[in-house]
């Protein structure tokens, strides 16, 4: 599958695959829209396979309305980015999470 799948099918299976009758109830993923303008998302590694894995941090700055900031911190990968950048956000995620913990990110 890797990157030939498309991003929401990925996040929707990665997500499946960390349901497992309890994860879902304390942990999961959020997306939400910034009022400046752009979007937040917060992924919770803990109990994944990708807890305690850095993800080193990101600053993208394009323009004021292209950017793209990721980051990892308790647990958690942490993504804010402008209005049309929550893809390369998510591909970001995708990337890490796909890559093995002895590859270079």
């Amino acid at each position: 599958m890797g990157d030939a799948e498309p991003l929401l099918d990925w996040l929707q299976n990665w997500y499946a695959q960390q349901c497992d009758g309890d994860w879902e109830h304390e942990w999961g993923v959020e997306i939400a829209t910034l009022d400046n303008p752009g979007w937040s998302v917060s992924i919770d590694l803990e109990g994944t396979g990708l807890e305690g894995r850095d993800f080193p941090r990101r600053d993208i700055d394009r323009a004021p309305q292209d950017w793209v900031r990721a980051w990892t911190a308790e647990k958690t990968l942490h993504a804010a980015c402008g209005p049309v950048n929550l893809t390369e956000a998510l591909t970001l995620f995708r990337t890490w999470a796909s890559r093995s913990e002895h590859q270079q990110w």
